[in-house]
């Protein structure tokens, strides 16, 4: 049974190491290794070797640590997107191509969802979407050089996956997140019992991620642009109304990068 464990890098970045589970004390796979170091000790520490390091995108806090881990693990594959700024995969892929990394007993479909990067890319399988930045328990990435209208349609292909999908995300921002929502839809029951939640894992220093797709659906105003709370607070800052649901998720974006970031 697929293990999928958190390995905790810089202030708030999740490299997710996903192994076969006990008892099976081989080859393991790695999402998103900025830092090389902590892999490192973790897999010494659980008697582990590296099959092969799942890249969503280019940014160097996700790809930071391939070199120093090639150079222990040299075998090892790097699935990445089409992207000249990753310079060090071994297998490029796309949409629908799938993954299926040395040693695991499970594998991946690719989906292409850009919006955070132009080419940023996330994992599916086993009930599980590794999602890099474009998707954040109760949030969503920056545009960075992609645009808001890709990223707009990249997580509304994320919220038409089972409700009981399982978002692993790569960064721990999960309060802050939330508290842009209650700046969204401030009477929701579901974010305030959602922000108290969160808190008291924080506070036992434990993770807030991943995330049930359901509950995203229920307290992410970025997968909720449809709905009239999220409109009516969107045309507020924007000043107008807006037409769309990509309207209303770019007006959303734009209100955090100005207002509360």
């Amino acid at each position: 049974m697929l293990q999928i464990e958190p390995i905790p890098a810089f202030d708030d970045n999740y490299i997710w190491l996903l192994h076969n589970g006990a008892g099976d004390h081989d080859r393991a796979t790695v999402v998103d290794p900025g830092d090389a170091e902590p892999v490192i000790e973790r897999l010494r520490a659980d008697a582990l070797s590296l099959g092969a390091i799942l890249l969503t995108h280019h940014h160097y806090d996700h790809q930071g640590g391939v070199g120093d881990l090639l150079s222990l693990w040299p075998e090892a594959m790097v699935f990445a997107p089409e992207d000249t700024r990753i310079r060090l995969a071994t297998q490029r892929v796309g949409e629908g191509d799938q993954v299926r990394p040395p040693g695991l007993a499970t594998g991946f479909h690719v989906r292409e969802v850009p919006g955070h990067t132009a080419t940023h890319i996330a994992y599916l399988g086993e009930g599980v979407l590794f999602c890099g930045d474009t998707l954040f328990a109760a949030g969503c990435g920056r545009v960075f050089d992609g645009t808001f209208e890709q990223l707009a349609a990249s997580l509304r292909r994320i919220a038409a996956l089972p409700a009981e999908t399982l978002c692993y995300c790569a960064h721990e921002y999960t309060i802050a997140n939330l508290g842009f929502a209650e700046w969204v839809e401030p009477q929701s029951e579901a974010l305030a019992a959602r922000m108290i939640d969160a808190k008291a894992l924080r506070a036992r220093g434990e993770p807030t991620v991943p995330s049930v797709l359901a509950l995203e659906l229920a307290t992410n105003p970025f997968l909720r642009t449809n709905e009239p709370a999220v409109i009516s607070a969107a045309e507020g800052f924007a000043g107008h109304r807006l037409t769309d649901a990509t309207a209303v998720f770019t007006a959303l974006r734009r209100w955090k990068d100005e207002r509360y970031d």
